[in-house]
């Protein structure tokens, strides 16, 4: 079936080139990740302060236990989506076909989001606001990011090319957060999603401008996953089709056995949960903070200018490190550069704790830990790909489908997990955003998920990154993949 419905890729080179680099692995991807960016910042505001789910009396402890339960269900979407990739092998790949299947699931998604009915009783807003979360989040967005999370892995065996696509793809999606989130949404759009009269947030007139945007973001998704999709090759997938191995369908309890067997593998998998937690809560509560926390701010229209300040210089020290990650990761290996940078930060991050009101003090800091952080931004998709060819060469099979479940489901699920902490800790602590000031527990609250929590996450992967010597098997791992291939080829001509 899906041989038939698929349009075939528009790259016909058998090394990558530039067109592939630019749209396949930047354009594309940085387009389909707006929208998500944007969710990991604003989405939790908008239930909060529009829809009113921190509410105690309205919603009870429905914004603190619907994020963190509907975890459960992004990971069985995850596994779902990846065992589909394990189990499909077309001419267009086995991750690249769901992809194309995401885009309507994506667009439906999006628009449901953002059309809870406010007219109707709080039991009717939360179980829409349940299956269109869940809708986006467990569904869809799995079919599209574990496609796409596949594909550094999947697209050639060369060393330094699949390093150079590994920092593109993830410098679309700092992009998309830093420029489209942190930077051009505050600036631009802030006081248009959250309308404030007299200090008090306009909820109808916000709601109705949200829906504007999703219209936005929904042809933006689109268009994204299209170019993406048609400007991605997987090469390895090929590998066999070409020289005609038959592979086999992999039970999934072959694959969690291979995986969770292997120290590298549960290194990696807990580094990129302890990146993307510290990283979305520090997102999701960065709104927040910018509008309560610095002095001098009573508005949206300043909170929004300060949260596009802080994400313009958060994003400068990112943008060139995407041109400085990959030679500096070649000269002294990339776990190494992470753990340097990642010590780096905790102590440049540090520095925002002089003073969490002050607005410069917490900029360095911001600046500092973002400077650190780069190697962990743009490298980490090559090392995970290294595992998965030692996994490869260990087992006689490749594990991409499972690992990337997983993966997709650490970095979409993290984004519930983030928010129900939010919501949990904003809601124990009394916030409400009707007031003229927070008091002092929301106001240590949001010291904690905006500035302490990712400096927690990096204490722990700087410890984790001292166990993690896989790139010393990378030349060993490839010749006994060629070797596996020969050995396979020649038992299918016997």
């Amino acid at each position: 079936m899906l041989e038939k419905i698929l349009p075939k890729t528009k790259v016909k080179t058998d090394e990558v080139k530039l067109p592939e680099m630019a749209l396949g692995y930047f354009v594309g991807p940085f387009a389909a990740f707006i929208s998500n960016a944007i969710f990991g910042s604003y989405l939790n505001r908008y239930y909060s302060d529009v829809l009113g789910w921190t509410d105690v009396q309205k919603f009870g402890v429905f914004s603190a236990v619907l994020p963190i339960a509907s975890v459960i269900c992004v990971i069985i979407g995850n596994l779902f989506v990846g065992h589909l990739i394990d189990n499909t092998r077309t001419r267009e790949g086995k991750a690249r076909p769901y992809m194309f299947i995401s885009l309507p699931l994506v667009v439906l998604a999006i628009a449901l989001l953002f059309l809870t009915p406010t007219s109707m009783s709080p039991a009717v807003q939360m179980i829409w606001i349940a299956v269109s979360y869940n809708l986006y989040y467990a569904v869809a967005y799995p079919f599209f990011y574990t496609s796409h999370s596949s594909m550094v892995g999947l697209s050639t065996r060369d060393s330094d090319k699949r390093g150079l696509l590994a920092t593109l793809s993830n410098a679309s999606g700092v992009a998309a957060v830093g420029v489209g989130a942190s930077i051009l949404v505050p600036i631009l759009l802030q006081g248009f999603l959250f309308v404030s009269r007299d200090g008090v947030i306009d909820t109808k007139t916000s709601y109705s401008n949200w829906r504007i945007c999703m219209i936005v973001l929904c042809i933006v998704s689109a268009l994204g996953i299209l170019i993406e999709y048609f400007f991605t090759r997987e090469r390895i997938t090929e590998e066999n089709l070409k020289l005609g191995i038959k592979e086999e369908k992999l039970p999934m309890k072959k694959q969690i056995k291979a995986c969770v067997s292997d120290r590298y593998w549960w290194i990696i998998i807990a580094y990129f949960f302890l990146f993307q937690l510290g990283g979305l809560i520090k997102n999701g509560s960065m709104s927040y903070y910018c509008r309560w926390m610095f002095d001098g701010i009573t508005g949206e229209g300043g909170a929004g200018t300060a949260m596009g300040t802080l994400g313009l210089i958060g994003g400068i020290p990112t943008a060139i490190g995407m041109a400085v990650a990959w030679p500096i990761a070649g000269k002294i290996g990339k776990t190494k550069a992470v753990t340097y940078g990642m010590i780096f930060s905790v102590v440049g991050g540090l520095v925002s704790f002089i003073n969490i009101h002050n607005f410069t003090l917490v900029c360095v800091g911001v600046i500092l830990k973002g400077i650190g952080s780069i190697p962990a931004m743009y490298v980490t998709l090559a090392i995970l790909s290294d595992v998965l060819d030692h996994l490869e060469a260990k087992n006689g099979f490749r594990s991409d489908g499972f690992t990337m479940s997983v993966y997709g489901a650490i970095m979409v699920g993290m984004a519930g997990l983030g928010n129900g902490i939010i919501n949990a800790l904003l809601t124990v602590s009394g916030y409400d955003p009707s007031l003229a000031s927070q008091n002092m527990a929301v106001q240590n609250t949001l010291s904690l998920c905006y500035l302490g929590m990712e400096l927690i996450c990096y204490a722990v992967i700087i410890v984790l990154m001292c166990f993690l010597d896989v790139e010393k098997h990378v030349k060993e791992n490839q010749e006994k993949i060629v070797a596996n291939q020969k050995a396979a080829l020649e038992a299918g001509r016997a």
